[in-house]
């Protein structure tokens, strides 16, 4: 009795199951709640410090060290708990709450557009064939082939100014970003579509949405929060650079890529090397978080491992 409930229970299930008792993912999954709800309270633990990511505070900066923030460690004091910017002498904290708040609303909506769209393309080729997935075979390796970095800077150079970047950086990221599911989820749902239950939904007489929706894509459900894990500091990685290289979000919209960017050259000469600490801490907790919830996913799903187990 106690067997067959053990095997009505859902693979789904048991791979969630396997993910909570992951430590590494559970690590995972607690950093990426912490950050996601510093980042949607930003502007709230801004306002509890007393300060904003904007106004400039050129008294707080030393001119005799080229407009470095006065005093230790960047300038940190109870009224600024990461010190402030140089050059600017705008809050750090703010900034880097604020950044992060950025980065991850930029890649958390690109994961979500690429993941709809590279499921949905990936499942409807396989099941339809023919013409329809033989064009979605070519658009896919124009995508891999294509200079895609090299466009993303190009186009942030040429797009005018008046252009939300965020929204610039959304579009481009996901333009480019569904390619690489929609292949793999296309290959594996190619497996499927001659599976008995589907061939059960088209005697029904059911839909060809019917049997993509309800048929397949639960079946690959595994795979689909695979992809979309893992994307995410992809994402985040993706976007900070194009910031680094100043085509990202502008100033003085706060982002954590461009701080970083603008430290670096504070920490070569050394004058302010802690510029770069708190941002940077930052960014490196955010892609830790997600990839190693990411990796959690990942072996839970893994028909390798469960097999081996």
């Amino acid at each position: 009795m106690g067997s067959s409930v053990a095997t009505a229970v859902s693979p789904t299930r048991q791979a969630l199951r396997r993910v909570r008792r992951d430590r590494s993912a559970r690590l995972g999954a607690v950093l990426v709640v912490v950050l996601i709800v510093v980042a949607l309270a930003a502007p709230l633990l801004a306002k509890l410090e007393g300060q904003d990511a904007y106004t400039y505070n050129i008294g707080l900066l030393d001119p005799l060290r080229g407009n470095a923030p006065q005093g230790a460690v960047g300038g940190l004091s109870g009224d600024h708990w990461f010190g402030v910017e140089p050059l600017t002498g705008r809050d750090l904290f703010a900034i880097t709450v604020l950044g992060l708040r950025t980065s991850l609303f930029i890649a958390i909506v690109c994961t979500v557009i690429t993941t709809t769209v590279g499921t949905l393309v990936g499942i409807s080729a396989a099941y339809f064939g023919g013409w329809y997935d033989a064009v979605v075979s070519r658009l896919l390796d124009f995508l891999f082939g294509f200079p895609q970095l090299v466009f993303m800077i190009a186009l942030g150079i040429i797009v005018p100014a008046g252009f939300p970047r965020s929204v610039l950086l959304i579009l481009v990221l996901s333009v480019f970003g569904w390619a690489g599911l929609a292949r793999l989820i296309r290959n594996q749902a190619r497996s499927l579509v001659t599976r008995e239950f589907v061939e059960a939904a088209r005697s029904a007489g059911s839909s060809g949405w019917h049997v993509v929706t309800r048929e397949l894509l639960p079946n690959l459900l595994g795979p689909v929060l695979v992809i979309a894990t893992m994307a995410v500091p992809g994402i985040i990685g993706t976007e900070a650079a194009l910031s680094f290289l100043g085509v990202g979000v502008p100033p003085p919209t706060p982002s954590l890529g461009r701080s970083i960017s603008d430290s670096i050259a504070w920490v070569y000469t050394g004058t302010d090397p802690w510029f770069l600490v708190f941002p940077g801490a930052m960014l490196f907790l955010a892609v830790l978080g997600f990839t190693l919830l990411g990796d959690g996913v990942r072996d839970a799903f893994d028909v390798r491992l469960r097999r081996a187990n």
